[in-house]
């Protein structure tokens, strides 16, 4: 299984890639940053210079229905922010 998950694609995650050329990824959780680093090298051929990363937790969902509360769990997840070499781009919307 691949350690890159999918491109996060959000406003904030846009306005990071024009402006500073730092690029969103769900991650697998146990995945570390010298290996995200090598798989988005390797699957979209760009130099990164940076990677940092973040763990979601987990949260509760509640959703009221007229057969009653339904609960529920999000998992946690893992997100990478990467720093790409400047001039260089990630085209993530080719690969959707």
């Amino acid at each position: 299984m691949s350690i890159i998950i999918k491109p996060i694609i959000t406003e904030k995650a846009n306005l990071l890639s024009e402006k500073s050329g730092v690029y969103c990824f769900h991650v697998q959780v146990d995945a570390n940053k010298i290996q995200i680093k090598k798989a988005i090298e390797d699957a979209y051929g760009v130099t990164v210079e940076n990677v940092n990363t973040v763990i979601m937790p987990a949260k509760r969902i509640v959703k009221y229905t007229k057969a009653g509360m339904i609960e529920g769990k999000k998992p946690k997840y893992k997100k990478a922010y990467v720093q790409v070499r400047s001039g260089e781009i990630i085209n993530i919307y080719e690969n959707i």
